[in-house]
């Protein structure tokens, strides 16, 4: 399954090292355009000049992990398309553009389905897709969870558990069903 990431989805830390963990599981492929990218590194910057550097490296490394995942199409083509937000018609372009199955966002309101069911996209958001592959993928996604946790652990001078770290990450049903699971 080829998945188109949107920037909200890449921008916060911990839902960005769970999503990204299970592709490099081999569980999807991602996918994302240079905008997509550069918005990322934008919002990270209205943290401080720091956290922008910080999101740059971030993708450096990232799009060196997985160089098929960038899509590049002629912005022309941009001209197709309608959403609610015309500031979002770039990642539904480079979801088509990118033969993708679907568009991983938090922004449901300015992706509805019928529009993206039209370009033969599904949108999905990132708490019932880490969901899905939790059921589907057991033992491939805990520990990719596991291994956020304990990283987060590490970083923060209080300890998380999974639920709370991933209810903050905006993944609650996702944090629940781990820690069901145990």
């Amino acid at each position: 399954m080829r998945v188109m990431i949107d920037a909200c989805v890449l921008y916060p830390t911990v839902m960005r090292e769970v999503v990204i963990g299970a592709a490099q599981a081999d569980l999807f492929e991602p996918r994302w355009s240079v905008r997509i990218l550069e918005e990322w590194a934008r919002a990270a910057g209205k943290l401080g000049p720091e956290q922008e550097i910080w999101a740059r490296g971030e993708i450096a490394t990232l799009s060196a992990r997985f160089p098929r995942a960038l899509v590049t199409y002629d912005r022309g083509m941009e001209r197709q398309f309608w959403l609610p937000d015309a500031a979002d018609i770039h990642v539904l372009t480079a979801a088509v553009a990118g033969s993708c199955d679907a568009v991983l966002t938090m922004n449901a309101k300015d992706f509805p389905r019928d529009i993206l069911a039209d370009a033969d996209l599904e949108r999905i958001d990132p708490d019932g897709f880490l969901l899905a592959l939790l059921a589907q993928h057991t033992d491939a996604v805990r520990p990719v969870a596991y291994a956020v946790l304990a990283e987060a652990n590490r970083l923060s001078p209080e300890p998380w558990t999974m639920r709370a770290l991933m209810k903050k990450a905006r993944l609650p049903r996702f944090g629940k069903r781990l820690e069901a699971l145990g």
